[in-house]
């Protein structure tokens, strides 16, 4: 059976519903924020109990969400004495969440989105469907394609920049 959840702030809890919103709407998940949010405001470490019964969330969201925000080095696993729980605790240095979170989602859709523009290219200049429609579409795809790899090519150099390495760093 899950414990009574301890009553929290009201400020801590519009907190955990903001960053929950924030996450979200970044597309890396709701829970992730709520999550983080209730262990940065949590004095003390927490098992995946206490976020299940603070967040409502279930104890497969609590474990996932944590093993996700640990690869991000946003959460660290700890040991408290006399209990074989595993208990959590937040990371308070934002800047380094901030660059894991972004090297890990944004690099791979950046990485992902090269070898999405090389397939298109290849598919038009090889006999597939494409090849069949006529000169003006192909001219046109064929436009759209370039367009979309220069951006590539310019958000891969923002991307690779010194400033950014540095800000990440």
């Amino acid at each position: 059976m899950t414990p009574a959840a301890p009553e929290l702030p009201a400020v801590v809890r519009r907190f955990i519903e903001d960053a929950g919103n924030a996450t979200q709407s970044f597309g890396i998940g709701r829970v992730l924020g709520q999550i983080y949010a209730y262990l940065y405001f949590s004095p003390e470490p927490r098992n995946l109990a206490d976020m299940q019964a603070a967040l409502g969330i279930s104890k497969g969201s609590a474990s996932m969400g944590v093993r996700q925000l640990e690869q991000w080095n946003a959460v660290r696993q700890v040991w408290v004495r006399g209990d074989r729980k595993d208990y959590y605790e937040a990371n308070d240095w934002l800047g380094e969440i901030v660059r894991n979170i972004l090297r890990d989602t944004v690099g791979k859709k950046l990485n992902g989105a090269t070898s999405l523009l090389e397939e298109l290219k290849a598919d038009l200049n090889g006999a597939g469907p494409a090849t069949t429609s006529p000169d003006r579409d192909r001219a046109f795809i064929e436009t759209r394609i370039q367009h979309l790899r220069d951006f590539h090519s310019k958000a891969q150099k923002v991307w690779n920049s010194r400033i950014v390495r540095m800000l990440l760093k």
